[in-house]
């Protein structure tokens, strides 16, 4: 096993963030030792400091200021405890983006309870697995009025306290729900803080078109806005001329969104009537950034500083950053370290360098909810294993190489080969079948895969599509269907040959 400063030439690296006050705690882990003790801390930092300044702002919806976001949540909080949530009880929020979103996420945690976000993409047996496997007391829902009682708000004790449980879905097919605490939300604040190079002096207008169930528009954009006492400007639901608009009309001068996102957002053909220059922040993840982007960002954008991070849900978002300074180097890479992350390869090619990326510091969530063996093998020796494929180069910029699990990215989404083949392989018509990446250079990948139809069939595409959509979320349904009469290659063990299949297979017309 090396580590990411096991180098000949240890001054050779790299070390471009704020590390200062960094302490090495007992237990070997990095951390900022100042952070508040709780979210709602927090919270009530930001409340005291600007009560009523612009803290949310739901497009097409209300605005609404600090004090206001606090009172209304402690509401909540009041109505979740008359309907006799208790402390430690879990609560689930199925909701799309928007204002209420925001105040469920601090009304479970003012009723002293675990809030629990489900995604909204997920088929209804997924959701009810996350209902179920986390015990959800209660569930927030699209159009049922929020609870409503006396203000409470719960003092949290501890920072080690469980805040949140995110599940992520796994090569079983069976989402795990990464136990996260106050602290790890709040380190995750302060590592964006530190490595996006937020300045004081800017009033930060952040536009969330992401879904605020992942950690990325939940932990790296709602909560860090708050952290930072800035507005947050959240979009119910993803509109490429509402989101170019909402730049405009909200001055928003923060940006975190996906590849994907930023390209076809300066591929509209009215591209240019929106005037985006203002723009400060530009932050990106799920994938790297090709330099065609790159380059019309900084055309666009000029003052804006660019910035690739790169993180799971188990890490509470952000573990390495890409800063501006290297963005148009090393564009294939997800940068540094952040400054309370440390990394390992576990086994690395002699040749190649390549290894299963590991990951600890104060952002590393506790485990898996109600699942002691997976915990047991992901969360070793205090050290994350990732599953990622990656290499440390001299400098320090880590490139991640390949999925060990064979994830597909779809644009930020990451989709588990496994689950889907398990998905296609029930249809009646399918003899075997393989899930892989099909390179897009909007998406970084989309869904392919790969058919041995059942002797004497001829299945239609689009008829395992809607099999597989009644099993599983849409997002995870094949873009890209493509028969082949021999069997799938294989290894002497009976392991199919992903590599091998990649290079073989001729995609067709995307199906949707």
């Amino acid at each position: 096993m090396t580590d990411n400063t096991n180098n000949t030439d240890n001054t050779a690296f790299v070390s471009p963030f704020d590390s200062s006050g960094v302490v090495r705690t007992a237990d070997g882990v990095l951390r900022y030792p100042d952070l508040p003790r709780s979210l709602i801390d927090m919270f009530r930092t930001a409340v005291e400091r600007n009560p009523n300044g612009e803290a949310l702002v739901e497009l097409g919806g209300d605005r609404v200021m600090f004090q206001q976001w606090w009172d209304r949540s402690s509401r909540v909080a009041g109505g979740l405890r008359t309907m006799g949530i208790a402390e430690g009880d879990r609560v689930a929020i199925h909701l799309i983006n928007g204002n209420d979103w925001a105040y469920a996420f601090f009304g479970v945690l003012m009723a002293g309870a675990i809030v629990v976000p489900v995604n909204t993409r997920f088929s209804e047996s997924e959701v009810q697995y996350v209902v179920t496997d986390s015990g959800a007391k209660y569930v927030f829902e699209d159009g049922v009025d929020l609870p409503d009682g006396e203000p409470h708000v719960a003092e949290i004790a501890s920072s080690d306290a469980l805040a949140g449980i995110f599940y992520t879905s796994g090569t079983t097919g069976f989402p795990k729900g990464a136990m996260t605490t106050h602290e790890n939300f709040l380190s995750n604040c302060e590592t964006c803080r530190r490595v996006i190079g937020m300045a004081e002096d800017v009033e930060l207008r952040n536009l969330i078109s992401v879904p605020m169930f992942h950690v990325t528009g939940c932990n790296s954009q709602l909560l860090l806005t708050l952290y930072l006492g800035g507005t947050t400007v959240i979009m119910p639901t993803f509109d490429v001329q509402s989101f170019l608009r909402a730049i405009v009309d909200e001055n928003v001068n923060v940006i975190i969104s996906v590849p994907a996102i930023l390209w076809l957002a300066m591929n509209q053909d009215n591209f240019d009537e929106f005037d985006v220059s203002h723009v400060r922040y530009v932050t990106y993840g799920g994938a790297p950034m090709a330099t065609e982007i790159i380059n019309k960002l900084r055309a666009n954008m000029p003052a804006a500083r660019l910035g690739n991070g790169f993180g799971l849900t188990e890490t509470s978002s952000v573990s390495t950053f890409l800063p501006d300074e290297y963005a148009d180097e090393r564009p294939e890479t997800v940068g540094f370290a952040a400054p309370v992350v440390e990394l390992r390869l576990d086994d690395p090619d002699p040749d190649s360098g390549v290894g299963e990326l590991l990951i600890r510091g104060q952002n590393v969530v506790a485990g898996y909810w109600n699942k002691p063996e997976q915990t047991a093998e992901t969360f070793v020796d205090g050290w994350l294993r990732t599953g990622d494929l990656a290499r440390i180069d001299h400098h320090g910029f880590v490139q991640i190489v390949d999925r060990m699990k064979d994830m597909v990215n779809r644009g930020g989404e990451n989709v588990y080969s496994v689950e889907v083949e398990n998905a296609i392989a029930t249809h009646p018509e399918v003899f075997e079948v393989a899930v892989i990446g099909v390179p897009d250079t909007m998406m970084g990948e989309k869904v392919g895969a790969v058919v041995v139809a059942q002797p004497n069939t001829d299945p239609d595409p689009a008829a395992i599509c809607q099999w597989v959509r009644d099993q599983i979320a849409d997002f995870k349904v094949p873009q890209f269907i493509t028969f082949r009469e021999e069997p799938l290659p294989r290894n002497a063990g009976g392991k199919v040959l992903k590599a091998r299949l990649r290079e073989e297979t001729t995609w067709g017309d995307q199906l949707r």
